[in-house]
């Protein structure tokens, strides 16, 4: 009786787990399928996009067309060397500065376009970026043709790019942001002393300020100094171009900035700084009258990228020269690093591939970085180096917003070096960091660590213990062993003695005019100007360039991110929507935190101009 009522009981509970895994099996099978219809759709959405994008490429530019300059995202130097979200539709293709600036090129040759309408109210580039930009406008207007701007209000550098236009217009209760350049450096040292945190620090160079606001509490003097420097050298040549484009005395530049003048739409027109107080209707107004229209006509703007997407640069293909463009833009990191950061893995296979085509004639490497991985940093010189011992070609480095610290140790070995006027360069020098939160958990939250170990530096450097004096003197010989490297580096790429090199690196930055002074660069120039160079040196006439790295399309980002996990949905995607043009602020905190091993960094955040 017992028996059968076990066997009974047994039964019920094979046939109640058969249910339940019938009924997993039947749920998984849903989601698969959920999953697979959901992805369908967002194809279909996004297929939908590029098609749409795609289309563009064949969009007829009419007769009267104004080209609408509107900058409202990061402009990367390397069209689509940028990371964006998968699902950003609006984002399909990203234009770069310099394929901008070859499109207000076409458009000075394209007798469909009349004229430029600049539509901006902060600028999203460094100053370098803007004022290549802005000669580019100039240079649009040598053809005879127009340039309007009309803002809400202007930042100080949507205002610079504006006076490259013959009239500049305001809103009446807008303003024009001119005042001068100023840096804010937040210190986090008294913070981190309440929290029991302290931040151990080794750095070589007296200038390399980059560890100062977690181990002081306001600027060195060094730092104030090369601060100092370089604002004063950049504002002179903000103040020079604007009175150059506005006929107003740099003097009275001076005052007007001081006065904050702009900060009143008729004062900024009665000082000359803009042209007409009023909307956007009146500068319409202006443009129609200009090519000819009859009031209230349709204007046929057209924007940036739809032009772009308008007509197919030529590039012959059978030409067995090539020139090489290596684009090194962002933080240098560790590993193969993502769209816009220069990953060791990633540039070494880009340069051990070009070692290996004897059809590439010269290289140029396009540098805007401010360094950060002295790992990768060295690795990337190496491949470099290893190239150009090999295959006696040219390279030339061309140096945008700012090639420091470790940006500057993968350009040193260059035949010539190219910066612009206000490339910020150099920083020199080396540091490592590291938190000591000792106290914060033996003495704030009661959190306490014992160790066994085999010998004394076993457990190596943590979190959880004091330095030992010997750990401490460990730290800072490699600190000084990595800045001795890297100033034999420059010494050999530079034909400067080491002692030289020391005078001038300590971590110091420089401005491209500086650099050029003493030696660490040997023009001021663009892009072009590097590339026209290569080609002398490579003694060819003709060639054809060749860009890296290379870009995978929409639609092979869009493959791969399906197949990815988050699907192309990343935190950092959303923090970007949320912070806008604070988000580098929160990214120089997550690299610092993130760093791994010592570091050739820049000691500032370079903002938008």
């Amino acid at each position: 009786m017992l028996d059968n009522r076990h066997q009974s009981a047994s039964k019920n509970q094979d046939t109640s787990k058969m249910g339940q895994f019938i009924k997993s099996i039947f749920a998984s099978c849903l989601g698969f399928f959920i999953a697979i219809i959901v992805i369908f759709f967002l194809s279909l959405v996004v297929f939908g996009k590029m098609a749409t994008s795609l289309a563009t490429n064949t969009v007829k530019v009419k007769q009267n067309s104004v080209l609408r300059l509107k900058l409202d995202a990061v402009v990367p130097d390397k069209t689509n060397n940028v990371t964006v979200s998968t699902f950003d539709l609006k984002n399909t293709k990203v234009l770069g500065l310099h394929e901008i600036i070859a499109t207000i090129k076409h458009a000075k040759k394209d007798d469909n376009i009349k004229g430029i309408y600049i539509d901006n109210t902060w600028l999203p580039l460094g100053f370098s970026s803007s004022q290549a930009l802005r000669d580019a406008l100039l240079d649009f207007k040598s053809e005879g043709k127009f340039i309007y701007s009309y803002a809400k209000y202007y930042t100080q550098g949507a205002y610079y790019l504006s006076t490259a236009a013959d009239e500049i217009y305001v809103n009446p209760i807008g303003l024009v942001d001119f005042k001068g350049y100023g840096a804010a450096i937040p210190f986090y040292k008294d913070m981190l002393d309440k929290l029991g945190v302290k931040m151990e620090v080794f750095y070589a160079g007296k200038f390399k300020s980059a560890t100062e606001p977690y181990r002081r509490n306001n600027l060195s003097d060094e730092a104030r100094l090369q601060m100092r420097e370089y604002i004063d050298e950049r504002y002179k040549n903000l103040l020079t171009d604007i009175s150059e484009a506005r006929e107003i005395p740099v003097s009275e530049l001076h005052r007007l900035a001081d006065e904050y003048v702009g900060a009143d739409p008729q004062n900024a027109l009665n000082a000359k700084m803009v042209d007409v107080v009023g909307y956007e209707n009146m500068v319409e107004d202006a443009i129609r009258e200009r090519i000819g229209l009859k009031k209230n006509a349709k204007i046929n703007f057209i924007s940036l990228k739809s032009y772009n997407g308008s007509y197919t640069p030529q590039v012959n293909y059978q030409e067995n020269n090539k020139i090489a463009v290596i684009y090194a833009e962002g933080n240098v990191v560790d590993g193969e690093g993502d769209y816009g950061m220069i990953g060791d893995d990633k540039y070494t296979k880009i340069i051990n591939k070009l070692r290996r085509d004897d059809k590439v004639d010269a290289i140029v490497l396009r540098v805007n970085s401010g360094g950060g991985s002295a790992m990768s940093s060295e690795n990337i010189w190496n491949a470099l180096t290893q190239l150009k011992e090999e295959n006696s070609i040219p390279i030339i480095v061309s140096m945008g917003d700012v090639a420091a610290s470790g940006g500057y140790y993968i350009a040193c070995p260059a035949d010539q070096i190219y910066a612009e006027t206000n490339t910020l360069t150099g920083s020199i020098g080396v540091f490592s960091m590291f938190p000591n939160a000792s106290e914060l958990f033996n003495d704030k939250i009661g959190i306490h660590y014992d160790t066994v170990k085999t010998g004394k530096n076993a457990v190596g450097l943590t979190p959880f213990f004091d330095l030992s004096e010997a750990e401490r003197l460990i730290m800072q010989r490699r600190t000084d062993s990595l800045y001795a490297t890297f100033l034999k580096r420059v010494s050999d790429g530079r034909g400067l003695s080491v002692k030289e090199v020391n005078e001038i690196a300590q971590g110091r930055v420089w401005t491209g005019t500086k650099a050029k002074e003493i030696g660490l660069v040997d023009e001021i120039g663009l892009l072009s100007d590097a590339i026209a160079k290569a080609a002398e040196l490579a003694d060819i006439d003709d060639y054809r360039l060749v860009e890296y790295p290379k870009i995978k399309d929409p639609i092979q980002r869009l493959l791969e991110d399906l197949t990815d996990e988050n699907m192309g949905f990343t935190a950092e995607h959303f923090l970007k929507e949320e912070f806008g043009e604070w988000y580098p602020a929160y990214e120089h905190l997550k690299e610092i935190k993130n760093a791994s091993g010592p570091q050739m960094r820049l000691p500032y955040i370079i903002p938008a101009f």
